[in-house]
C-alpha cells in the first residue's frame, strides 16, 4: 500500500498503552499517515522512535526531524516547532504513551497551532482515561479527569473528600492517576479515606493482553483485599453511586427521609 500525501496539517498520533500489537490497538489509517511524516513533536524521541517502528518494522528515519517537548520544555521554544507547518509540511505529535494533548505536553503545540489557524487532526487510538472510564460501569455522561491530587497528605485527603462528595451531588465520575511506584499507597489512601460504599474503580495495564485489569468495588471491599499495582501504569475513578427512585435518579445513597451525608 502507497503512503498518502497528507494535507498539510498537525496530526496528534496516540502511541500504545501497553507491548500489544500496535494492530490491536490503531487502525491502519494512523499508519498510513505516519508512514508519510517526516517531522515529528514528541515527548521522547526513543519511545517515539520505538512507537514508529513497531507500527511499522520497516519505517524510514532518514531525513526524519524528531523534535521534543515535554515539561522540561520552556514555552518559548513551542512556536517555532510549528516551522514544518510554516513551511507546508504535515507534523505529527507523540505522548510517551496514549493520546497526545490529553493530560500531556503536547496541548500547548495543539494550542500554538489552533492560534495560527491550521488544521489539526486528532486521530483514533487508545486512552487509558477514556478505557478506564468505559470499564468501569460509571457513569460515563458526566466525568471529570484531575490528573494527580495535592501531595501533601492532608490536602490529599480534603480533596478526596470533597469530590467524593461532588460526585454524589452530580452523579460524576471522578478520575485520578498517580506515579506508579506510589500506586498502593496512593489506593490504600483513597480506601480508608472514602465512605465504604464509595465505589472505587482501578483501570491498569489497559490494552496488555496479559496483564490488564480493570476491577471496580466499594472501598470496604478495597479495604481488605490483596493487591498490587506498583510500577504499573494505572488510571483510579472514585463513584459515589446515585440511588433510582423510579425513572429519576436522586444523588443520594439514603433511604427516603434519611436525608443525606
Amino acid at each position: 500500500m502507497t503512503a498518502p500525501n497528507p494535507t498539510p496539517a498537525l496530526y496528534l498520533i496516540p502511541v500504545g498503552l501497553s507491548d500489544a500489537p500496535a494492530a490491536n490497538v490503531v487502525p491502519p489509517l494512523n499508519i498510513e499517515i505516519m508512514r508519510g511524516l517526516r517531522h515529528f513533536v514528541v515527548e521522547n524521541v526513543r519511545t517515539a522512535r520505538r512507537w514508529l517502528r513497531r507500527c511499522d518494522p520497516s519505517f524510514s528515519f532518514e531525513g526524519v526531524e524528531f523534535q521534543e517537548l515535554n515539561t522540561r520544555t520552556p514555552a518559548s521554544e513551542v512556536g517555532r516547532m510549528l516551522q514544518p507547518l510554516r513551511d507546508g509540511h504535515s507534523l505529527g505529535v507523540m505522548s510517551e504513551a496514549g493520546c497526545p494533548a490529553v493530560a500531556d505536553p503536547g496541548a500547548d503545540i495543539v494550542a500554538a497551532a489552533q492560534r495560527e489557524g491550521f488544521r489539526v487532526v486528532p486521530l483514533v487510538g487508545p486512552s487509558s482515561i477514556l478505557m478506564g472510564l468505559m470499564g468501569s460501569g460509571f457513569n460515563g455522561q458526566s466525568f471529570c479527569f484531575h490528573g494527580y491530587l495535592p501531595i501533601d497528605e492532608g490536602e490529599r485527603r480534603h480533596a478526596l473528600q470533597r469530590l467524593e462528595r461532588e460526585s454524589e451531588r452530580e452523579n460524576r465520575t471522578q478520575i485520578f492517576i498517580e506515579t506508579p511506584y506510589r500506586n498502593n499507597r496512593f489506593l490504600a489512601m483513597m480506601v480508608e479515606t472514602l465512605q465504604p460504599d464509595t465505589l472505587v474503580c482501578v483501570a491498569s495495564l489497559v490494552t496488555d493482553p496479559e496483564a490488564e485489569s480493570i476491577l471496580t468495588l466499594p472501598a470496604s471491599e478495597w479495604r481488605s483485599r490483596e493487591y498490587d499495582y506498583n510500577k504499573k501504569p494505572a488510571i483510579f475513578l472514585v463513584y459515589r453511586r446515585a440511588a433510582r427512585r423510579g425513572d429519576r435518579l436522586v444523588y443520594s445513597t439514603k433511604e427516603k427521609g434519611r436525608g443525606r451525608r
